[in-house]
């Protein structure tokens, strides 16, 4: 066995995965050794100024000093560090780059939308059953940016990253508590123009099925079950109706923040954007419900995500 870690800086979050890999060159899924996650917001702002905002660069810093000693507690041989959306838009990145270095001495990659949303599939169908020929549509909603991935067993067969996420829409569109009438719609204007670019390249009507990954799908998921608390288990590989879906969607788009707050599954951290995040997966989901001729009629949540591709890609690279 081999012990690695992987580290998904994202615009909203950031975290990491230490796992035992086989490396007797089989596949499949890993065995977790640590699995956490940070709220730290690097993406602050980022949207309207373009950089990335002191304080949340410190955020973000403290929470690698933490990963850094867990690495080493665990005995992690190898490291891979991917930075996504809020990264990629920020003219200071350098910054970043350069902090994370001292910090964990790796450098991190800031990867493409594509490289991304090829990681995201990987991780999401490493634990779910074989699709033969029938593609699968990976849906990868994050603060910054959100990607489609249409794939198959035999790997990905198109995908495309677009600029609509949790963070990025609450910061450019829902601003009131709860959002008015006239914010959630333009910032459906802005998911169907993303929807528009991604249909460009990912021929979503192809889909047979969905799988949905990431903080606000699982999170709306949990919405949808009535968990009593985030409970991982329940959430990972849970097939809802889209009708069940779009209900928990405008549940939270539609509260107030004190009253999503007081969920019992709520991050802290996803208090402020869920509504964003909720209103992108029901844009989603419409669109694949038009587009699908009446196959897409339920959607799957998976906790393994980009961050578990990530950790695959150290193993398959050994």
């Amino acid at each position: 066995m081999s012990r690695v870690a992987a580290i998904d800086c994202g615009t909203n979050s950031i975290r990491l995965l230490i796992a035992d890999a086989s490396t007797d060159g089989a596949p499949g899924p890993l065995a977790d050794v640590v699995r956490e996650m940070r709220v730290v917001r690097l993406g602050q702002g980022v949207d309207a100024t373009g950089e990335l905002a002191p304080e949340a660069l410190e955020r973000t810093f403290a929470a690698a000093r933490d990963y850094a000693e867990l690495i080493t507690v665990h005995g992690a041989g190898r490291v891979r560090f991917a930075a996504t959306s809020a990264t990629r838009d920020a003219r200071n990145r350098q910054v970043f780059v350069d902090g994370i270095r001292d910090l964990l001495g790796v450098e991190p990659e800031v990867i493409s939308g594509d490289e991304e949303a090829a990681l995201s599939f990987a991780g999401a169908s490493s634990v779910l059953p074989a699709t033969g020929e029938d593609p699968i549509l990976v849906v990868d909603l994050g603060g910054g940016s959100t990607e489609f991935v249409l794939g198959d067993s035999n790997g990905v067969i198109a995908a495309r990253s677009v600029d609509i996420g949790c963070v990025r829409l609450t910061e450019r569109h829902l601003r009131s508590d709860p959002p008015t009438p006239a914010q959630i719609a333009a910032a459906e204007a802005d998911v169907d123009a993303a929807l528009d670019l991604a249909a460009q390249t990912v021929p979503l009507e192809r889909a047979t099925a969905v799988v949905g990954v990431a903080g606000s799908i699982t999170t709306i998921t949990a919405h949808a079950l009535g968990l009593d608390e985030y409970r991982p288990e329940r959430i990972h590989g849970a097939s809802l109706d889209l009708e069940t879906i779009r209900d928990a969607c405008t549940s939270l788009l539609e509260m107030t923040r004190d009253e999503r707050a007081a969920l019992p599954y709520m991050h802290p951290g996803r208090v402020d954007v869920i509504g964003a995040g909720a209103l992108v997966w029901r844009r989603i989901l419409d669109r694949l419900a038009s587009v699908s001729n009446g196959r897409i009629v339920a959607a799957v949540s998976s906790e393994h995500d980009i961050l578990d591709g990530i950790a695959l890609s150290i193993r398959d690279a050994e």
